[in-house]
């Protein structure tokens, strides 16, 4: 598959706003974040190039006005709040401004891990049993799935923020009145051994388009991925490592899977979908699925697109391009 190209008239006269938190950032690693400050000065760095009028911002109050602006491209996802995800989109649609990405109801839906299962296994894709925890409603014991393992996160968590396991209903619920407290609802699911898929889709004009599918190989499959070690903020290089996925026999189910669970979603411009692989079994289960997630050209996207012969910037603008192609900002070449 070839990278999609933006026209250069679209990138003389399209003024293009990039907000993320980071954008801002000179390239260093961020405190907090990680990683990410990293990510989003590349991304911006990327951008200068592709577009004469670009407009760069890192706070939603860009959004409460009209900027001014042709398109969005929003990355600004973890707002520090309760479904933060939503706002930038919801703020584009209040203004009547196109922006990359799936429409906010559809990044709902996939924040939500629950909701996201529950489509899952509507169109028969396996996932292991789980309990929702919304916060403000009972920790019900009775609703915990059975295991010897769990682990507890917040529903609508990215980067494994707020993670945790527990091997008993005391260590569980406390773990659940922990993520409630921080006004977050929580998901339990059993703990599954193995390493995780990682298949990143980009839509182009014939359709979902899935790029080659990579895994996250632990050395230890019961070692449980931090958000401090996703972020680099600490020493994980002897844990796991980012390399292709090569089991032949377990890819065409994943892909399978992978189409049917996009076609829910669609029209989502680019989105990661990821699956618990037992190697020692071939179990494969649903764990989540990412829309807007991160194309930093050391993660999963910029990794599967040197696998394609793409550049980072060739995988950048092949997914504006197919948004402005969708939305009628661009004519399909």
């Amino acid at each position: 598959m070839s990278p999609l190209r933006i026209s250069e008239t679209a990138k003389r006269d399209l003024k293009l706003l990039f907000i993320a938190k980071h954008a801002m950032s000179k390239g260093d690693l961020d405190q907090v974040d990680g990683n990410h400050a990293v990510y989003h000065h590349e991304t911006r760095t990327i951008l200068e190039g592709l577009f004469d009028k670009l407009v760069v911002a890192d706070s939603y109050e860009a959004l409460l006005t009209d900027p001014g602006v042709d398109f969005v491209f929003p990355l600004l996802n973890r707002g520090g709040f309760f479904n933060s995800e939503m706002l930038c989109p919801l703020l584009c649609n209040r203004l009547g401004i196109p922006f990359l990405g799936a429409n906010p109801i559809m990044r709902g839906q996939s924040d939500d891990k629950h909701l996201t299962k529950l489509e899952g296994v509507a169109r028969g894709v396996p996932t292991c049993n789980w309990a929702v925890y919304r916060a403000g409603a009972p920790i019900d014991p009775g609703r915990c799935p059975e295991g010897d393992r769990f682990v507890i996160k917040p529903n609508n968590s990215s980067a494994s923020w707020g993670l945790g396991d527990a091997t008993d209903w005391a260590g569980v619920k406390s773990a659940v009145e922990a993520i409630h407290q921080e006004g977050y609802d929580a998901i339990v699911e059993p703990f599954m051994k193995g390493s995780d898929v990682e298949v990143p889709v980009v839509e182009m004009p014939s359709g979902p388009f899935i790029m080659p599918p990579m895994l996250f190989k632990q050395a230890d499959p019961e070692h449980l991925r931090t958000h401090e070690e996703k972020r680099d903020l600490v020493d994980r290089s002897q844990k796991y490592e980012l390399v292709p996925f090569e089991a032949e026999t377990a890819w065409p189910k994943i892909k399978a899977m992978t189409l049917a669970l996009a076609e829910i979603f669609r029209p989502f411009d680019y989105g990661r979908f990821e699956f618990r692989y037992d190697e020692a079994t071939g179990e494969v289960n649903l764990l989540e699925v990412n829309l807007q997630c991160n194309l930093w050209s050391q993660k999963v996207y910029g990794r599967s697109a040197q696998l394609l012969g793409w550049s980072q910037t060739e995988l950048i603008e092949t997914i504006i391009a197919q948004s402005l192609m969708r939305q009628g900002l661009m004519q399909q070449p």
